[in-house]
């Protein structure tokens, strides 16, 4: 567990939280029975299509808006049920939608926000669940640019909680990595109001 709750940075990471074999079973069924899609944005006047494929998935049809970019929910599947009630168990905690991002490979990151979308609420607790290669993470502070970027390994099978006033003080990103071939799977539970 690590906090840095002086900074308003408060994160718990859990190594092992699935093992290896479970990971990797986890991985695959995900990569095969999700509905992924590839989501398309405006930038300077251009139609972007994100490299990185996303999925939403939500309790009592909740959509979720992000990037200028409303999605709606498709009912959870008995996988992710599952998954979200262990995660649950672990963090005390109670989560109505998971978002999910399938970094294919290295050449798929994501740049740096902040998950505090108005309908996340005050002060959002995000449950990110990692599965496949390991990734590196970073945080910068959003108003001081003289604290260092803090990096995290989020390895296989890990959970990463953050909670607090982190979304408000702090952006991560998950950087580009061109020497890593293989995939990870990201499953982000929420709750949206």
């Amino acid at each position: 567990m690590n906090s840095f709750e002086n900074l308003n940075l408060e994160f718990y990471y859990y190594r092992s939280f699935y093992d290896n074999d479970s990971s990797k079973n986890i991985l695959n069924n995900l990569k095969d029975n999700i509905k992924w899609t590839n989501d398309k944005f405006k930038m300077y006047g251009k139609s972007i299509i994100l490299k990185r494929k996303i999925a939403w998935y939500a309790e009592n049809g909740k959509s979720y808006t992000y990037s200028g970019i409303k999605k709606e929910s498709l009912p959870l599947t008995e996988e992710l049920s599952i998954i979200k009630s262990k995660v649950e168990k672990k963090t005390n905690l109670g989560f109505n939608s998971v978002l999910l991002n399938d970094y294919e490979n290295g050449q798929v990151g994501m740049g740096w926000h902040s998950d505090d979308e108005k309908e996340l609420g005050k002060n959002p607790i995000i449950a990110s669940l990692s599965f496949g290669v390991e990734r590196d993470m970073l945080f910068r502070n959003k108003n001081n640019p003289s604290l260092k970027v803090i990096k995290i390994l989020i390895e296989n099978g890990s959970l990463l909680v953050m909670k607090g006033r982190t979304q408000h003080f702090w952006q991560h990103s998950i950087p580009k990595r061109l020497k890593v071939k293989q995939r990870r799977i990201n499953l982000t539970f929420r709750t949206i109001l």
